[in-house]
């Protein structure tokens, strides 16, 4: 988590904790990530990650549905490449097999992010970032 939080300063960006409609946001007006209190350590650390994602793509928001599902799949795979590997998601499925949940738990990473992990697999494009 540490890891993100410095990637986020790097990009100049504030990380605050505060309650929304949704687990987390990027403003890119204010340079914002917000994260929603109480959170699991799991969870903060995929959000951060996705919101980080939004940031690091130039998203901003929208009210366009495919465009916004466009940008939730995008964020979700650039959180996915910055979190995981290869080598890390095959020893998590060889330990717990196929099923989402436990891959997640074993991966310290949301459903989500095991979801657009398996998506990028499958395309071949599991080049990783340095968290």
């Amino acid at each position: 988590m540490q890891q993100l939080l410095l990637r986020a300063e790097d990009l100049g960006l504030r990380v605050i904790e505060r309650p929304g409609r949704t687990r987390g946001g990027f403003d890119p007006a204010t340079g914002t990530i917000r994260l929603a209190p109480g959170m699991s350590r799991r969870t903060a650390r995929s959000v951060l990650a996705h919101e980080l994602g939004h940031a690091h793509l130039g998203h901003r928001p929208t009210e366009v549905p495919h465009t916004r599902e466009r940008q939730e799949r995008a964020a979700d795979e650039w959180a996915a490449r910055l979190l995981l590997t290869p080598q890390a998601y095959a020893a998590a499925e060889r330990a717990r097999g196929a099923h989402l949940a436990s891959l997640a738990f074993e991966l310290d990473v949301t459903v989500e992010i095991v979801v657009a992990f398996q998506r990028l697999l499958r395309q071949g494009n599991t080049a990783t970032r340095a968290a």
